[in-house]
């Protein structure tokens, strides 16, 4: 049997008939309307608006939310959503997932923590394709400290006025609406508010993000908020608690990452299968040299060993039982395995890996944002060291 994308996926029990109707059709989907177009998108720098409503039309932006915003949650679990992570990957498009699916970090916490009147209000809109929501917490000034964020919000009357800027922001630069991390109260996480901010609003400006190492069709956007006056009715949650609704949604962030990073490492090893076997240097197969086999075996162990942790925390989640300190190190994990899988695969076809179409070349370059987004290999890494009482 071939080595490739579906064949190095280890059996997992979970997965029912369902499951596997919603890969077919997910699947089919993306060979028809992403595809063919992977390399057209990369180099334009962007994901044409057409795809939303597309995507929307087979229930991809929907997965997940609430029937009665337009979603679809009912029979719902943890591995429906992994199979979009893995077929997303399947493209190597990596900024796809960042753009059309970045209302999966944008919208949740109005989801669980908003005002019915400002739910009905957007979160139809966005899951129809028609609106687009992006999270705005990473600042010029830090990062993953989220409780020094210095973004200000006083208190005026029946509004808020918001002072401050935001950067890295995925989707920002096409978003009708800002998920922002704001500072109501004073110094630490317990001064921290969530606030809805329409994007149209006066003193609302953004800068693109455009020359990036990878992610090129991802929308990237600096986003500055000069006086902006916002209602209080905009509020998601309780003034300062904000902190709990921003890491309510990490873990699922998290995971979305770690099962995406490990189909981008599948990819990377069948391509190099696939050239392995085909390309002769010294008058045999690539696939005939031990070290060629060498490095295509421990790709498959690495791989291996991340899928494994992926269906246990999978499992846990799905118990109600997630543990944070697991998901941050199966973060690490599938960021390590990802970087060595892109590096042997590169190896391994040599100079037609470095060639622009290819789509090793093109997770190689994107190794670096998957390490670092959603919690650096060095802040998931302590972070675990604390949930495990050190």
């Amino acid at each position: 049997m071939a080595l490739d994308f579906d064949s190095a996926r280890l059996p997992d029990p979970a997965l029912r008939a369902e499951h596997h109707a919603w890969r077919a059709t997910l699947r089919r989907f993306v060979d028809a309307e992403i595809m063919p177009f992977v390399d057209d998108w990369d180099e334009a720098g962007t994901v044409p608006d057409a795809l939303w409503p597309k995507a929307a039309d087979i229930g991809l932006l929907q997965m997940g939310y609430p029937e009665e915003f337009g979603g679809i949650r009912e029979g719902v679990d943890i591995w429906h959503m992994n199979i979009v992570a893995e077929e997303m990957a399947r493209t190597s498009l990596g900024g796809l997932g960042s753009s059309l699916l970045v209302h999966g970090i944008g919208l949740p916490p109005l989801v669980n923590f908003g005002a019915p009147e400002l739910q009905a209000a957007v979160i139809p809109r966005v899951l129809s394709g028609e609106r687009h929501i992006s999270l705005a917490v990473t600042e010029p000034s830090g990062g993953s400290d989220v409780a020094r964020l210095k973004t200000r919000a006083r208190r005026e009357g029946d509004h808020y006025v918001v002072s401050g800027s935001k950067t890295f922001i995925s989707g920002g630069m096409r978003a009708d609406w800002f998920t922002t991390a704001v500072r109501t109260g004073g110094e630490g996480s317990r001064g921290l508010s969530v606030l809805l901010i329409p994007a149209d609003l006066p003193g609302v400006s953004r800068t693109p993000l455009s020359r990036k190492q990878g992610w090129w069709c991802s929308d990237t956007a600096t986003i500055h908020f000069d006086e902006v006056r916002v209602p209080v009715a905009n509020l998601i949650g309780p003034e300062n608690a904000g902190f709990l609704v921003i890491m309510a949604n990490f873990n699922n962030e998290r995971m979305a990452m770690s099962v995406g990073m490990e189909a981008f490492a599948r990819v990377c090893l069948e391509e190099a299968v696939n050239w392995a076997r085909q390309r002769e240097t010294f008058g045999k197969r690539l696939a005939d040299h031990q070290v060629i086999r060498h490095k295509i075996a421990q790709m498959k162990q690495r791989i291996s060993a991340t899928q494994a942790w992926i269906q246990l925390c999978s499992r846990q989640i799905h118990e109600g039982s997630a543990q944070p300190g697991d998901i941050a190190l199966l973060k690490v994990q599938a960021s390590e395995t990802l970087e060595f899988c892109a590096r042997e695969a590169m190896q391994v076809l040599g100079g037609a890996g470095y060639i622009r179409g290819n789509r090793v070349e093109r997770i190689y370059r994107e190794v670096r944002v998957n390490a670092i987004g959603g919690g650096s290999e060095e802040i998931l890494r302590d972070l675990a060291a604390r949930q495990f009482g050190l």
